[in-house]
């Protein structure tokens, strides 16, 4: 049985892969990834093949994984965060129906979620929604249906994707459908380049946010109605009796 394995290699830094992700980065013979993957890890791994596509040409990516592992490698397809959040895990398992003498073996990784709620402090701790707000795979109005819902629920909210060139409004909507339903004083964050070089966080008004200017390597975090400010760090409360 040849194998494949799909990595999550965490925010970008070495230091924050899992060990088992830099173990089977290590003892594999080919690593595939998109190209801004590949260049963030190659420092790492200087002896390994690597192979890259760009951006939308993920079934091409998956495709190129399985032919070369048909050829008897050891290969790894990279993810940015993890492989099962956004990540390539379910479209290496729908394509590798195609491909039965590979065995496809998933390794996690820490997702933006996890490492910019870290940089912010602890926004996370209740019941959350992840939402990206990029559209290219997902109508804008399923987008802002599940938008709305959370902030019908009083979810923190935490958004991937939230602005690019094409989209430079869409942190705006966002904000515009959560306040239909939330206080403008709801505290928020973002976190950009989470572990890489420039790495910073703050914390906001829902109001204050609706305003600011943020890029595809900005994490935002919407909170609820008990999410507070600590210390200077955003905090949403369990619940614990204190």
């Amino acid at each position: 049985m040849k194998q494949i394995y799909v990595v999550g290699i965490g925010p970008g830094s070495y230091e924050q892969m899992t060990i088992k992700a830099a173990e089977i980065l290590k003892s594999c013979d080919l690593i595939v990834g998109y190209t801004v993957y590949v260049d963030l890890i190659k420092e790492y791994f200087p002896d390994k093949e690597m192979m890259t596509t760009p951006m939308k040409k993920e079934v091409e990516r998956c495709r190129l994984a399985f032919e070369e592992a048909d050829k008897g490698k050891d290969v790894a397809m990279i993810c940015s965060g993890d492989a099962g959040v956004y990540g390539m895990a379910g479209l290496m398992y729908e394509i590798g129906t195609e491909y039965p003498d590979c065995r496809i073996t998933v390794v996690p990784g820490v997702t933006a979620a996890v490492a910019g709620g870290a940089v912010l402090g602890a926004p996370l701790i209740h019941d959350f929604a992840l939402i990206s707000l990029s559209d290219l795979l997902t109508p804008w109005e399923k987008i802002e249906k599940r938008l709305e819902c959370a902030a019908m629920a009083d979810f923190v909210v935490c958004l991937y994707n939230p602005s690019s060139k094409k989209r430079h409004d869409y942190l705006q909507k966002a904000c515009d459908i959560m306040m239909r339903y939330a206080s403008e004083d709801t505290v928020c964050g973002i976190a950009a380049n989470i572990g890489r070089e420039g790495e910073n966080g703050r914390t906001m008004s829902l109001k204050e946010l609706r305003d600011t200017k943020v890029d595809m390597f900005t994490t935002v975090f919407i909170g609820n109605s008990q999410t507070k400010v600590v210390d200077g760090h955003m905090v949403t409360p369990r619940g614990y009796l204190i």
